[in-house]
């Protein structure tokens, strides 16, 4: 099932994307679906609200009531997850891209923190903020946390994941590598620096998110081009992991690393502009598109 946040008249609501349509979970036919508001409180029901927003579907595109049946193109969506609690980011966690930066593999996961007021969604204007020419690009399986998790077991770690999405792990590179100490959470936390959507793929459809392509392009151009079998610790490695010692909660998000080809480090290095446009994508889940822009 893919997951949306979306504007209405009503502000931010929960859909299902069907399609090229999007049904919207709060109401049909003006009557109340009983099913929360918020990303993060559907993701909490666990398979009782997938069962339910299945049903609210089926109905939806059947008996298709006013204004709960929406084409895509028509709605605005917003960061599946607007407000995450916590964004942990793995920093060298494909082996194709520790190989680039010239690092050895890691023994455990290498952790920072992304803020949750830098996220945006999909399509969103990210401003350079002043003085800063190093803006770097990086495409990344986001993990959705769907249960509260605490010292979990790896065995059982996808059963608290509630879905995947995609996230763009703009970085300030002048702040991660040219400073000392380095400030790796400042750099990639400034607003804006977290795109992610379009939506998010419950854990039902994609596993534990092995297998999957992923890939950037700016203005056109092939950057990346990786796949998340080569990460180094898995999603339910990293969720084991980082619940020893800190619980995650419905909503949180591990973003789990970047393949090689960042901008950083190719020869000649290659920074994003104002007027670029940079193009994720993530097989099986879609398309995250992102416009940069000078600052006001």
């Amino acid at each position: 099932m893919k997951l949306a946040t979306f504007v209405s008249s009503r502000g931010p609501c929960l859909g299902v994307v069907s399609g090229e349509e999007v049904v919207d979970l709060s109401a049909t036919g003006g009557e109340t679906t009983g099913l929360p508001a918020t990303m993060a409180e559907f993701l909490a029901l666990g398979a009782h609200g997938l069962d339910a927003a299945r049903h609210v579907v089926e109905r939806a595109l059947r008996e298709r009531p006013a204004g709960t049946v929406h084409a895509l193109t028509a709605l605005k969506l917003l960061a599946p997850v607007s407000r995450p609690g916590k964004i942990i980011g793995v920093g060298l966690n494909y082996n194709d891209h520790a190989a680039e930066v010239g690092r050895p593999k890691q023994s455990i996961p290498r952790l920072f923190v992304k803020v949750s007021s830098s996220v945006v969604g999909p399509d969103a204007a990210v401003a350079i903020p002043p003085n800063l020419s190093k803006l770097d690009f990086e495409v990344e399986l986001a993990v959705v946390i769907g249960k509260r998790a605490t010292r979990v077991k790896e065995g059982d770690a996808i059963g608290y994941v509630g879905g995947y999405t995609i996230l763009n792990d703009l970085s300030a590179r002048e702040f991660q590598f040219d400073v000392t100490p380095a400030q790796t959470s400042l750099a990639k936390s400034m607003d804006g620096f977290c795109p992610m959507g379009p939506w998010i793929v419950t854990a039902d459809e994609l596993g534990d998110g092995s297998g999957l392509g992923v890939r950037t392009w700016v203005n056109g151009d092939k950057m990346q081009d990786g796949t998340t079998s080569d990460l180094i610790f898995s999603v339910a490695a990293l969720v084991a992991y980082i619940s020893q010692y800190m619980t995650l909660e419905p909503g949180d998000v591990i973003a789990t690393g970047t393949p090689a080809g960042v901008g950083a480090f190719r020869k000649p290095p290659l920074f994003l502009k104002s007027g670029d446009r940079v193009k994720l994508e993530i097989d099986r889940i879609g398309v995250l598109e992102t416009k940069i822009k000078s600052a006001d």
